[in-house]
């Protein structure tokens, strides 16, 4: 069966239903890991402070996270060392946002930080490659390319990942067996059950939801 991972936690907990929790927040994680999923998939940013907090977006309230400092942020935000120590035995895919090609030290952050709560259970992933090479050059590992577009694909060989993260419509059944043989596949956003069984007969290593009863 493959690892059942909630989009930023479980915000919504049925489909058609409105937003319940703030995503990307602990209460998301842990209604995630109450609904009785594997994990969560989380978005990181590094704030002008060089803390790394969990937030989708590029900027807050239409002002760039990275020229924020991480005491200026709602508290609803957490850092990702807050994630890791609440919940250690959670399944976490740590996605590092990142715009190419320059970089703010967040690769070197993320290192050290994750240098500092070793698991076999998390793994990064980023659409920036450069964000992948640095981090692949710090040790950082397991890594997963994301993409939407299938000449992506082609990037992976060279970046060394582990992972592929590919979009839901990217796949079939050929194309899946395909990439394992060489890599893990976790796809995104499967929000319907029949799409959730298919992929999972095609044998993905890994499912994202935005309604966690789609996979349970």
């Amino acid at each position: 069966m493959p690892l059942r991972l909630g989009h930023r936690g479980a915000p919504r907990l049925a489909e058609g239903e409105a937003q319940v929790y703030v995503e990307n927040t602990l209460e998301a994680f842990r209604q995630a890991l109450e609904a009785e999923l594997d994990g969560f998939e989380l978005d990181v940013h590094l704030t002008r402070d060089g803390v790394l907090v969990v937030h989708h977006d590029f900027t807050l309230e239409g002002v760039p996270l990275a020229s924020l400092a991480f005491r200026e942020l709602p508290a609803y935000v957490p850092t990702l060392e807050e994630v890791l120590r609440t919940f250690p035995e959670a399944w976490i895919n740590v996605e590092l946002k990142s715009l190419p090609p320059e970089t703010d030290g967040r690769e070197e952050a993320l290192a050290r930080l994750l240098a500092r709560y070793p698991s076999d259970r998390i793994w990064v992933s980023s659409f920036d490659p450069l964000a992948l090479v640095r981090l692949k050059r710090l040790g950082v590992g397991p890594l997963g390319l994301l993409y939407e577009h299938e000449e992506a694909e082609a990037l992976a060989p060279c970046l060394g990942v582990e992972w592929v993260h590919p979009e839901a419509s990217l796949l079939s059944e050929a194309k899946v067996g395909k990439l394992r043989t060489r890599y893990r596949v976790l796809v995104w956003t499967v929000n319907r059950r029949q799409q959730a069984q298919e992929l999972a007969a095609w044998g993905v290593d890994a499912l994202v939801t935005d309604f966690p009863g789609v996979l349970v």
